[in-house]
Order: structure tokens, then C-alpha cells, then sequence
């Protein structure tokens, strides 16, 4: 079993920043793919971003690109999501994600441990 617990979550301005943090435990997190997704209201939960074992391979959704880095840190059992120049449709609930395999995954159903998830709204 892994546990998930999101942080970091809050009101900010269009154009600002938020870094959400996703502390892990349970299983070796060094041999978790992890994820983050994101749920805005009425709508179905979506793939944000990915990233490996070792943090050298990252995916983000399309929309965020160049916005947002995801990053980890293994001795820390952490990983992160940096979000910049925020726009008000980044506004979702943000879940952590993880998965034990050797590959990512950009569906939700590829994930078997999830967050509480965090609320981002980002105001205009």
C-alpha cells in the first residue's frame, strides 16, 4: 500500500505561482512512477503530468507545458508540482498519483494510489 498526502494548495492571482508537494509512504518510493491529475468541477479527472524513477523523464499535459515542472526527491519521499504564470482554467482539485511499474501512465485508471487532493483556484 502507498499513502498520498497533497499540499500546497490555494487562491492565487492569474499570472502567479503555487508549488504543491505530494508526500508518499508506505511502499520504496524510488520505484514509483508518479503523477499528478487534476479535477475541475463538473468535469472528469485529468492527466496533468508524470515523471520516472529517477526524475529524468517528465510528461505534462499540452495545456501546461512550459507552465508547470513536476519534480521529486527521493531521499525525501516528495514529489513536487511548480506551477507558474497560473491562468484561472488551472483551477481543479489536484490529486497525487502513483503507480509500481517500469512504465508512465497518462489514464487515471493506470493508477491504483491516489491523493486526497488539494484545491488550486486561481482567480482573474
Amino acid at each position: 500500500q502507498v499513502q498520498l498526502v497533497e499540499s500546497g494548495g490555494g487562491l492565487v492571482q492569474a499570472g502567479g505561482s503555487l508549488r504543491l508537494s505530494c508526500a508518499a509512504s508506505g511502499r520504496t518510493f524510488g520505484r514509483l512512477i508518479m503523477a499528478w491529475f487534476r479535477q475541475a468541477p463538473g468535469k472528469e479527472r485529468d492527466f496533468v503530468s508524470t515523471i520516472d524513477w529517477s526524475g529524468s523523464s517528465t510528461y505534462y499535459q499540452d495545456s501546461v507545458k512550459g507552465r508547470f515542472t513536476i519534480s521529486r526527491d527521493n531521499a525525501k519521499n516528495t514529489v513536487y508540482l511548480q506551477m507558474n504564470n497560473l491562468k484561472p482554467e488551472d483551477t481543479a482539485v489536484y490529486y497525487c498519483a502513483a503507480r509500481s511499474s517500469y512504465y508512465p501512465s497518462f489514464e487515471k485508471s493506470g493508477y491504483p494510489y491516489w491523493g486526497q487532493g488539494t484545491q488550486v483556484t486561481v482567480s482573474s
